[in-house]
């Protein structure tokens, strides 16, 4: 199997494998780090400008829309935290919020009643704990109602410049399992295999960054791998030669499918 030429070691195979779907070959620990570190660089260069989309103004602002992003985007959010924080905007008036008034302003971000009792349970918890103060340790911010690791690490790094680990959403996985750096779809459990291999100093921008190139060039179903700035670098774990996903795009629906409208 060859190498490529990066890599001391590694091998990003990219022959067929079992039903035409690519899979990584053996890599080193110390081949993945630099494959790694050289992904981050050519991100870096590519979308220099990709940051935290969430509107805010102060790590309590971030943190709070943070808890709204679950399940919901960030433009939506962002059209409800105008009025939420104008109507509560410290960590005591929200604490102090009727539930019901909550619910109200949150409502079309999803999960609105569970969004309300957790932001008011972790405005309580600042107020009680903190001083009203959104706090710089990820221990004391995970223990939070409804603030993970995945909360405190945008706050630590987008609130506060921090990079205390690294981001793991929904596309941050699906990317960085492609790129062969996890295979893990547990996001604790990708994030251990991100901060072995990507560089300290890359590892608060570089979820954005690989939102934005998922956006970009490596949606689910269509990558854009030709024109892909880490094609060289990247073993397309899971992703089907280009002449089958053609194949399969040709290829008619299934008849009979009464569920199908």
């Amino acid at each position: 199997m060859k190498h490529t030429p990066h890599s001391n070691g590694s091998s990003l195979d990219r022959s067929g494998g079992a039903g035409g779907v690519r899979r990584p070959g053996r890599e080193s620990a110390a081949a993945r780090r630099e494959r790694a570190a050289a992904i981050a660089e050519r991100l870096a260069r590519a979308h220099p400008r990709a940051d935290c989309s969430l509107a805010f103004t102060s790590p309590f602002q971030l943190l709070v829309a943070t808890i709204l992003s679950a399940q919901c985007t960030d433009k939506r959010v962002n059209m409800v935290t105008g009025e939420l924080f104008s109507r509560w905007p410290t960590a005591a008036a929200l604490a102090a919020a009727r539930q019901r008034d909550l619910e109200a302003v949150i409502k079309s971000t999803g999960f609105y009643r569970a969004k309300a009792r957790n932001i008011r349970g972790c405005c309580l918890g600042l107020v009680e704990r903190h001083g009203g103060e959104v706090p710089r340790v990820l221990a004391d911010l995970v223990r939070l109602p409804g603030v993970g690791r995945k909360t405190a690490n945008v706050v630590l790094g987008s609130g506060f410049g921090q990079a205390e680990g690294v981001v793991v959403d929904t596309h941050v996985g699906r990317i960085s399992r492609r790129l062969g750096l996890t295979r893990h779809a547990d996001a604790v459990r990708a994030e251990r295999d991100l901060v072995k291999v990507v560089p300290r100093d890359h590892w608060i921008a570089f979820s954005h960054r690989l939102i934005e190139h998922g956006r970009t060039v490596c949606p689910s179903r269509s990558p854009r791998c030709d024109d892909c700035p880490l094609a060289d670098l990247c073993p397309r774990v899971g992703v089907p030669p280009a002449r089958q996903r053609k194949a399969a795009s040709r290829r008619p629906r299934a008849a009979g499918r009464s569920g199908d409208h």
